[in-house]
This record gives structure tokens, sequence and C-alpha cells, in this order.
């Protein structure tokens, strides 16, 4: 694999694919798939603790719609090893928004994700001093900070992040050297639902004001 490998264009998932992908065990497939690398439906089944009958499928259809792709030269007719399709998945996209059947599919999408990142976090902060030899514990971080911004401010870093991670990302994604290990790298910036956002200042209206003003 090259130090530098082609940067994938985010996809942004339309209404089928979303229904396709809004599948607890299909998001565990995508999951460990991105996490460990390619897999059979035999070896994903038993890190998953699932039938390789079940995993088989569900790959099945996960490739109908382009999440997943069967590895080139590797295997045999009867036992196919898969990857999943490089490039990251967008969730919601305008035209879907006002549709109840998106709202529903990008819940369960979104909540078996969360699902997973929560667990790597617990692991690290339940194992992780005991199991991680100190290196990886001196490269581990678990950060977070609570600060009042606007909207744009918010989108500026969001952005801002999201660039740096991509380009990470793009450099080492794939890499197989000695001292390398699947790393998760999580952040999430959001507004506090239950937070108030402080009103705008009253603007007088200026031409209404001057003409009062004339004598």
């Amino acid at each position: 694999m090259t130090d530098h490998p082609v940067e994938h264009e985010a996809r942004v998932a339309d209404l089928d694919s979303l229904k396709a992908l809004a599948h607890p065990l299909r998001v565990q497939i995508i999951e460990a798939l991105s996490t460990y690398g390619p897999h059979t439906a035999s070896t994903l089944a038993d890190r998953l603790g699932e039938s390789s009958g079940a995993t088989s499928y569900h790959l099945r259809q996960l490739e109908k719609h382009n999440y997943v792709r069967e590895v080139a030269d590797r295997g045999t007719g009867r036992e196919r090893w898969w990857e999943r399709v490089p490039g990251p998945i967008q969730i919601g996209s305008p035209e879907f928004d006002d549709s109840a059947a998106s709202k529903a599919a990008s819940r369960v999408v979104m909540r078996e994700w969360l699902h997973h990142r929560e667990a790597g976090v617990r692991d690290i902060v339940d194992r992780g001093m005991e199991e991680l030899p100190s290196n990886w514990l001196e490269a581990t971080v678990l950060h977070s900070a609570s600060l009042h911004v606007t909207a744009p401010q918010l989108t500026e870093l969001n952005e801002a992040i999201i660039d740096l991670i991509t380009e990470f990302t793009t450099r080492y994604r794939g890499q197989r050297v000695p001292g390398s290990r699947p790393v998760q790298v999580q952040y999430f910036g959001f507004p506090v639902l239950d937070g108030v956002e402080i009103p705008q200042p009253h603007t007088p209206d200026t031409d209404f004001d001057q003409k009062e003003a004339q004598p």
C-alpha cells in the first residue's frame, strides 16, 4: 500500500441504500470490516457471534448497495473474502430530510454506530490501563470541551477537524506495518439540546428613528 492512498469522496446514502443499511447486524459488519480489515462470512460470524448463514446473507445485501465488495484475487468459490468499499458514508441528504422513513432509518444506523463507538471508549476506560503497553496508553486521548459558540463558529470548527482527520486517515488508511494496530478516531461536535440560544440584540429601525428626530 502506498503512503498516500487516493482519497475517496463521501458517499451520500439515498433512501433505498439507507434502508438497506438500517439493520443492526449490517452496521456491525460495516464496522468490523472498517476496523479489522477483510473477512469471510465465517470469520465475521465468529467475531460477531452470529451464524455464517446470517453474515453471508447480509453481506450479499450490502454488496447490492455497494457498501461492501469481494476482495479481488483472494479466497475461493466457497470462501469469499469481503472488504468495505472505501470512502465515508454520509447519513442524511436534503432530499430526504423531511421523509419519515429516512429519519427512522437514519436513527437505526446512527444508534448502532454510536453503540459501537461508545463500546470502544468503555473498553479503553475499563481495560486499557491493564491491557495496553505504555506507548499506546501515552498515545491515547479522551478529550472533551464545553463552550458557547454560534452555529457558523461550530461549523467552522467541525470542518477544520474533519479536514484534519480526513488528511490523516487518507495518509495512513490501509497500511499494515510493524508496530501498527487498529485505531479509532472519534470526534463529536454538537449543540446541547437542553441549552438555550442567546437571542440576537434588538436593532432599532434607523430610518424611522431619523425621521422622528427631524424637527
